[in-house]
């Protein structure tokens, strides 16, 4: 098995502190921190943890994404690593032990679940002591600001009133807010320790920028508040409060 950082999609920003919670596993005794994916796809984060060395558990339902995630994990030599659960989120205390796991993804699920304070306390019951949950969710006023600058005013205005940030047409059930994501995870009881943006300008910018200069500026922007509420993603990571 060869051994690499956590590269997966998202920004650096965020495999950053992945990286960092997986680290401060080791360093409380986890030979092979246990991380939870909760649809977790293709394995686009779980093979590259594995990878780095650590137990992951992926829920997901769709049998196509499950063998594309099994073949991934072939070409890598990390199989015996990660275990694959055919359920949906709300089957995870079924699947998970209580208080098990060192790190708990939770991105870009919560925009699509039927009931996500309901995902988020099994997330929230999943977590070891000490352990972090990581939430990636669309921002609401992302999706505003894009629909204004392309000229779509009227959609942009009903998709800023929405309740749930959404429009006729949507694919998602649900966008989030940076207050509304914090208000959400606290009801779960998590204390949340981090609140940053993912894409802050990745998904307005032509293609004519750097990719280095992109993932310098996205670095330093992903923590300022002002830029964070405008990202096309918000992350959050929490813990048992």
């Amino acid at each position: 098995m060869k051994t690499e950082t956590v590269a997966a999609r998202g920004s650096g920003a965020v495999r950053r502190v992945l990286e960092a919670e997986i680290e401060a596993a080791r360093a409380r005794g986890a030979e092979h921190p246990r991380v939870v994916d909760v649809g977790g796809g293709s394995g686009g984060w779980a093979v590259p943890f594995a990878a780095a060395g650590c137990r992951v558990t992926v829920v997901e339902p769709s049998p196509n994404a499950l063998a594309t995630l099994q073949r991934r994990a072939g070409e890598e030599g990390v199989s015996e690593l990660i275990t694959v659960v055919a359920d949906d989120s709300d089957a995870l205390g079924r699947h998970v032990e209580a208080g098990s796991a060192d790190l708990v993804l939770a991105h870009g699920l919560l925009e699509i679940v039927d009931d996500p304070a309901a995902v988020l306390t099994a997330l929230a019951t999943a977590v070891a002591p000490g352990g972090a949950v990581s939430v990636l969710v669309a921002n609401r006023h992302a999706a505003v600001l894009n629909r204004a600058l392309a000229g779509r005013v009227g959609e942009a205005k009903q998709l800023l009133e929405s309740a749930d940030g959404v429009v006729a047409g949507d694919t998602v059930l649900r966008r989030y807010s940076a207050v509304g994501l914090r208000a959400d995870l606290e009801a779960a009881g998590l204390e949340v320790t981090l609140l940053q943006g993912d894409r802050v300008i990745a998904d307005l910018v032509g293609g004519d920028v750097r990719e280095d200069e992109l993932a310098e500026f996205e670095k330093v922007a992903a923590g300022s508040p002002a830029l964070r509420d405008i990202a096309g993603r918000l992350h959050a990571v929490a813990r048992l409060a």
